[in-house]
Order: C-alpha cells, then structure tokens, then sequence
C-alpha cells in the first residue's frame, strides 16, 4: 500500500486537496488523512499535479518488421517517460500490418520483454478482410483502423465506401469502435512548383479532402449506428457537420493532435520536413477553431499520432516535402506540449484530464477502469510539475530517433513520476523495465 499527498489532485468532481491511497493495484480511497492503522509509503507531491495516467490511443510502434523506425521497447519506454500509462498501437506501419488473427499473433509475440507501459492494439481494416474482423475482435482488438487515402504503406491499402458496407455491420455488431483516416484523395491537387515549399505541399492535401471524407463517415455512421471515430482532425471546415451529427446522437467522437493545436502553418519553413504531417498542419485561423472546437467539446480528446521513420525517409537533407515519411514523432512529449499551449488559453488541469485521460478511455472501452482519479479505478498515475519548464534536447529523449519538431521548444510540465496499477515505473528519469502488460478487449 502507498499514499500520496498532493494539494492539487484532479478528479472527476474537481481538484482536491488530500491523499490518494492505493492498494492491490487500484485507488482504494482520496481522504484528507491516512487511517491510524494502516502503515505505507507516503509520496508527498506538495503542489504537484496528481493526475490519472495519459491514455494514446493512436501510436505507431512499427514492430515488428520494421524496428529500424521504432519499436515497443523504445516506444514505450518514451511513453512512460512522458505519463502515458496506456496507449495503443495502429495496425500499421509494422510488417506484417495486423489484419488477420495469424499477424496479431505475431504483434503480440513481438512484445515480450519489451513493454514499459501498458499497451492495446487496434486491428485494421482493407479491402480484402471482413473474414477476419470477427476472429480479431474474439482475440481482443479493441477496435479497428481503416484508411480513405493511401496510407503510406502498400500492405496496408485503403477502403472504399463498399468495403466499409462490408466491415462497419460487424464491427457495430460488437459496439467496438471504427477508427478512419478521414482524406478523400483525387488527382486535381499536384504538387506545383518547389516540392521543398511548405505552401506547395499544404495545397495538394486541401480541406475538401478531410471534409468530403468526414461526410461520407458521418453518413455511414447513422446508416449502421457503428461507432465512428476520426482521427487527427485538422480541417475546421468540418467542425459544423460534426457537431450537427453528435447533435443527432450520432456514436460519433472525434481525435485531434498536439502538433494541430501547438504549430500554424505560417510558422513552418520550407525545406523543414520535420513538420510534415497528414493532413498537414494549416493556418492560424484554421488552427484557432479547432482549438475552439476542443474546448467546445465538439472535439473529444487530443493524441499524439506517433508516427516515427528513420532519418533518410525524412529527406531532411533535400527538404523536399514530397517525398518525405509523413508523420510526427512526439509521444514522450504528448503531455508538455498541451499544457504549454493550453496554460496560455486559461485551460484548466481538469481540462487536461478530461483531452489526455477519462476521454481517450472511452473511445478504447476502459472508461470503467482508467482514465480517473477514483476510487475503485487502476491506480495509473502520473505526478507533474505544471509550473517548471524544460527545452526538448535530442539526449533526453527515448524514441528510436530524435527527429521530431519539438526539439529545442521550451516546454511546461516536467513529468517526475508515473505508476502502473501503483508500482512506481518512472522516477525522475530513470524506468523501471517490463512492467507494462498487454490490454485486451
């Protein structure tokens, strides 16, 4: 059994001033005092922020087959560093990609020995695996990812809208929930000019791309009452038709990323491919009302998109924005880089809890357990110092690489200490191996 005392401990009911007293791996009680009889550890945080552990549900481990870009050991171990005590993994960009019960063995099996943090999976969605949808879930996926445009890896290739008629009746059958990669891609959008021009490469994945394909998902959405999620959004075009479903009752939430809601596109220099993303970073306007949506709640939470490469597929020497590996590399980071940006807008610690916590446990069916600082829940813990600034050096970070346009930022909210079912995993710095376990359905 331990304790910790904080003054600033965040709870479904508020802030509390108290002590959180864990036994056998959960919260057995917030209270003003420890009990006269019980005898335990005491971490007295002060006036550090006691919150439940992040939840990420949209990370890319990349293991196995393609361990050269990340892998669980390095991922997760940057997870923990950063309070993230769940995440899940995509079915992608590992190889094989997990569309079939024989690859999610295989991703389960390449896990040993290798987790910091706990760790879920999603299954994935392609044209050519309704048939194995049913044996995934009976395996403990805890939802299912699919792609409108190409993902970037020719394993894992996109669905069209009759491939989604075939998948979203079973997977709403379970009342799991379908995760999309919401662009309508076409050929009207080349890249003109300099492909080393941010400008150039945000033009050939416009707005109409996300808010054609957020239609569509919306429309299937009603059709099949399946649980529909988008990711990273970064089209505010889209904001008034999401909130017009979920106005519907519509099982509709929504994701969007640190990097949407902490970069405009006018920040961005060309040739600065550490910056590439998709759907790409847009401009401020665009930006300041999907951060409105966010504290609107039209937008559910906030996930990192972890999507690691190796240096090369960055073409950071050519700069040349077309041929880059789009993705943001950030997951120890996911934490500090909200707050920076939600401290200036008066954001609140319950805010932050409710965007990185209880809301994320929802969409991944743990809202039982995790995501709360509650009696009876997983002690999943993070303690954080909001008050003190840190810059993001490339030594400090655990990803397999240390590309990632974070780097050199002044960040708020140094993250001290993280605990899983209340075993202390990370203690200013330093991890304790192996003690993440593997969550299922």
């Amino acid at each position: 059994m331990i304790a910790i005392r904080s003054n600033h401990i965040v709870t479904p009911e508020g802030m509390l001033q108290g002590i959180v007293i864990i036994s056998d791996g959960r919260i057995a009680d917030i209270t003003n005092e420890i009990p006269a009889n019980v005898n335990c550890e005491i971490i007295d945080a002060q006036n550090k922020v006691v919150m439940a552990g992040v939840i990420d549900p949209h990370v890319h481990i990349n293991e196995p087959g393609r361990t050269e870009w990340e892998g669980f050991d390095t991922a997760t171990r940057s997870a923990i560093a950063g309070g993230i005590t769940t995440l899940v993994d995509m079915p992608l960009n590992s190889s094989p990609v997990t569309t079939s019960v024989k690859t999610f063995e295989e991703k389960l099996s390449a896990t040993k020995n290798k987790l910091h943090t706990n760790v879920g999976f999603w299954g994935g969605v392609v044209p050519w695996n309704t048939n194995e949808l049913k044996g995934l879930i009976d395996n403990g996926v805890l939802g299912f990812k699919a792609f409108l445009t190409h993902s970037g890896i020719d394993e894992f290739p996109n669905v069209t809208e009759d491939d989604l008629r075939k998948a979203m009746p079973v997977i709403a059958k379970y009342k799991l929930p379908l995760l999309v990669h919401c662009e309508l891609s076409d050929d009207d959008h080349p890249c003109k000019g300099d492909p080393s021009s941010y400008k150039n490469y945000l033009a050939t994945r416009p707005t109409k791309w996300e808010d054609d394909a957020i239609a569509l998902m919306i429309r299937l959405c009603e059709e099949f009452n399946c649980r529909t999620h988008i990711v990273h959004l970064s089209s505010a075009n889209s904001i008034e038709q999401i909130y017009k479903a979920k106005q519907k009752g519509l099982p509709l939430t929504v994701e969007t990323g640190q990097h949407y809601l902490y970069y405009t596109a006018e920040e961005i220099r060309d040739g600065k491919t550490v910056y590439k993303c998709a759907p790409p970073i847009r401009d401020k306007e665009n930006n300041e009302q999907i951060w409105q949506a966010l504290k609107d709640g039209i937008i559910d939470f906030v996930a990192t998109d972890h999507s690691p490469s190796t240096p090369d597929l960055k073409e950071q020497e050519s700069g040349n924005f077309m041929k880059a590996w789009g993705g943001i590399a950030s997951i120890q980071l996911a934490l500090p880089v909200l707050w920076t940006v939600a401290k200036k807008r008066n954001c609140t610690f319950g805010d932050m809890a409710k965007w990185l916590c209880s809301n994320p446990a929802k969409l991944i069916g743990k809202q039982k357990n995790k995501g709360k600082i509650e009696k009876g829940y997983d002690a999943d813990i993070v303690i954080w110092d909001a008050g003190k600034k840190f810059t993001v050096k490339a030594d400090e970070l655990h990803h397999k690489h240390k590309i990632t346009p974070y780097l050199h930022e002044e960040l708020f909210g140094v993250v001290e200490q993280a605990f899983l079912e209340g075993r202390k995993v990370f203690d200013h710095g330093n991890v304790t191996e192996n003690l993440g376990k593997i969550i299922l359905r």
